[in-house]
C-alpha cells in the first residue's frame, strides 16, 4: 500500500508542480555554468548505491560531501543555491527517485555514499532495510543538526513506529517546517 500511496502522490505533486519545475531547472541553467541537475550517490535499501537528482544549488567542482562539513558552504552555492535549499526547491527532482522506486515519501534520509558511520550505525539497527525517503522521523526532528547516533535512534523510532498515519503525521509537520524553513539548509 505505502508503495502505491508514494506513486500517486508523487504523479499528483509531478502535475501541481510542473510549471514550477520547469521554471526552477530555467532558473538553474541562467544563473550558472553547469547541468540543471546534480545527481548524488546515495545509499538505498539493503546498502544499494543509487543516483538521487537534485536541482544543482552548489558549483560545478563542490567535494561531494554533506554541506556541513565544507568550510566555507556559501563559497560554494550558486547564485539562487541559497534561495534554492532554504525553500527546499532544490529537493523537487527526487519525485524521480520516488517514481522510480529508490526512496519513498517518508522514510530515513538516504546517506551520502561517504558516510560510513552513518551508514554502518544503520546497518548495525537493520535502518539500512528501509526504503530511504524524501522525508522522514530525523529529519522533522532535528535534520543535520543532530548528531548521527541520535538521528539514527530517530530512524530506529520511525522503523518501530510505522505506519501509514505516522508517514501522513510526518508529511505534514515536514509540510509547515518547510513553510516556516524550520531548519532547512542555508
Amino acid at each position: 500500500m505505502k508503495r502505491y500511496f508514494d506513486i500517486a502522490l508523487c504523479l499528483f505533486f509531478i502535475i501541481l508542480f510542473f510549471v514550477l519545475i520547469v521554471f526552477v531547472a530555467l532558473l538553474v541553467k541562467l544563473t550558472s555554468k553547469g547541468p540543471v541537475l546534480y545527481w548524488s550517490d546515495r545509499i538505498g535499501i539493503n546498502n544499494r548505491v543509487f543516483r538521487m537528482p537534485k536541482f544543482r544549488s552548489m558549483r560545478v567542482g563542490t567535494p561531494a560531501v554533506a554541506t556541513h562539513l565544507l568550510q566555507d558552504p556559501k563559497v560554494h552555492l550558486t547564485p539562487i543555491g541559497g534561495f534554492l535549499r532554504k525553500s527546499s526547491l532544490d529537493e523537487l527532482p527526487q519525485l524521480w527517485s520516488i517514481l522510480k522506486g529508490d526512496m519513498s515519501f517518508v522514510g530515513p534520509r538516504p546517506a551520502l555514499f561517504n558516510q560510513d558511520d552513518l551508514i554502518t550505525l544503520r546497518t548495525e539497527k537493520g535502518v539500512n532495510l528501509l526504503r530511504p525517503g524524501l522525508t522522514g522521523w530525523a529529519q522533522i526532528n532535528g535534520r543535520d543538526e543532530l548528531p548521527i547516533p541520535q538521528k539514527v535512534c530517530l530512524d530506529v523510532e520511525y522503523m518501530q513506529r510505522q505506519s501509514f498515519s505516522f508517514d501522513l503525521l510526518i508529511i505534514y509537520r515536514t509540510a509547515l517546517k518547510v513553510l516556516v524553513r524550520d531548519g532547512v539548509s542555508h
